[in-house]
């Protein structure tokens, strides 16, 4: 995906892609956000990485800006995680939407995820204000792991949970096959954590490893028994996957909430109230529609951002 790349880290910082970007001209009005035009002599900037669900938040975000009268600029797609975090922290750009479980884990480096996701976000919110980060109240979008299977292959064995697939690898070792990404199967919040905290045992065997695309195509079609997915692809609805339910709650939370540079949220503080109510609209069923409009159906992920803005009547075009 991701937001939690580890390797990412690897990356030199120095530059975070942002030597360009472009105006956003979107021809919008206030709706239900925006009244009064409380941004209006902002220029803010506006950042994301480069897959499609950040791409598509990065606009959600920088519509709100301009229908509440901010000059917005457009530097959304930053390859990698750490770039949009560092733009947002040195103040190259503004503001952008981010993960508690990426700040929590990758960024703020702790090992062990709180499970309650609200107190995720407040210990995130706490810690990272050190950093001159903001964070504004998180979203139910919480895109984080989990395994799939096609419906056939869920009605033969008749798993719904994590627990049941443990049960099962027991039982009938050779059913459990997991095709995964190469970074899932090392990291702690990933494979091996997993199979930890359930009480698997999965040979080497049993485990492919390959790209993410494959694996939603291999899974859908049945290849791959039990696929690694993310909770907001929508690829998930599209291929009408089942999802395991994560009953131990091992898996982290990764709520979208907005990431702002306390500088810019200090000159700007309406950047709070135009955002809140978008942010507080967004969840699972929400992304995985607007991820599948993009991932799916081929279509722009901006004007995807846009026609849904509009729809749910936060802004008005002309």
């Amino acid at each position: 995906m991701r937001a939690r790349v580890g390797a990412v880290l690897l990356m030199a910082v120095s530059g975070c892609g942002l030597t360009s970007g472009s105006p956003m001209t979107d021809d919008v009005r206030p709706g239900s956000i925006g009244r009064g035009e409380p941004l209006r002599g902002a220029q803010l900037t506006v950042t994301s990485k480069s897959f499609t669900e950040q791409l598509i938040l990065g606009s959600i975000m920088g519509i709100a800006f301009e229908a509440a009268g901010a000059d917005v600029i457009d530097r959304t797609g930053i390859q990698g995680s750490i770039g949009s975090r560092e733009a947002v922290r040195k103040g190259e750009a503004d503001a952008g939407y981010e993960y508690t479980g990426t700040a929590w884990i990758t960024y703020l480096g702790h090992s062990k995820p709180i499970t309650d996701p609200q107190q995720q976000w407040e210990a995130v919110e706490k810690e990272d204000a050190k950093n001159g980060l903001v964070w504004l109240p998180p979203s139910k979008l919480d895109n984080t792991y989990a395994l799939a299977m096609n419906q056939e292959n869920a009605k033969k064995y008749g798993t719904k949970s994590m627990s049941d697939v443990a049960k099962l690898s027991k039982s009938d070792p050779d059913a459990v096959k997991l095709c995964v990404e190469v970074e899932f199967a090392n990291r702690a919040d990933g494979l091996p954590g997993m199979q930890k905290a359930y009480g698997m045992n999965v040979p080497a065997r049993n485990v492919t490893q390959m790209d993410t695309g494959i694996i939603y195509t291999q899974t859908s079609k049945g290849s791959c028994p039990y696929g690694e997915v993310y909770t907001t692809d929508g690829r998930i609805k599209s291929m009408n996957l089942a999802v395991m339910d994560d009953d131990r709650k091992f898996f982290p939370n990764y709520n979208a909430a907005p990431m702002i540079n306390a500088k810019s949220l200090k000159e700007w503080p309406a950047i709070a109230e135009v955002l809140n109510p978008v942010t507080a609209r967004l969840n699972n069923t929400v992304a995985q529609d607007l991820n599948a409009k993009v991932d799916v159906e081929g279509e722009d992920p901006h004007q995807v951002a846009l026609d849904w803005m509009v729809g749910e009547g936060f802004v008005r075009e002309g």
